[in-house]
């Protein structure tokens, strides 16, 4: 069997990504909530590294033709993260939190189509 992987660039991050396998990355922004529901298909065309067994192609920064097809599984929250403000002369202390909206995603599959030049 072939180890083939991809390495997208999405929402500002790096990500290594395999066929059948989900991840968590950033809501797009230019796209309502209505949009992104279960079972839509997305497809990702910064596509930065192709592996395939020992061959590797690189773009420069991104592959042409080089496409990464999956569909939404559900939008969902990262852990909350709280951060603290204390004002030890004052005696104030001020607590908020705050959750990164996600959307986890299924990689069906890694297309690249090589041109002959």
């Amino acid at each position: 069997m072939m180890n083939k992987y991809a390495i997208i660039d999405t929402g500002g991050k790096q990500l290594r990504v395999e066929p059948g396998r989900f991840y968590d990355i950033r809501r797009f922004a230019l796209l309502g909530r209505d949009v992104l529901k279960p079972n839509t298909k997305i497809s990702m065309y910064r596509v930065l590294l192709i592996c395939e067994g020992s061959n590797i192609d690189l773009g420069h920064p991104w592959l042409t033709n080089a496409i990464v097809k999956g569909r939404i599984l559900h939008p969902c929250f990262e852990k909350k993260r709280i951060m603290q403000k204390i004002h030890s002369k004052k005696k104030t202390r001020r607590r908020l939190g705050y959750r990164q909206d996600f959307i986890r995603f299924i990689v069906d599959s890694i297309c690249s189509k090589k041109t002959d030049s």
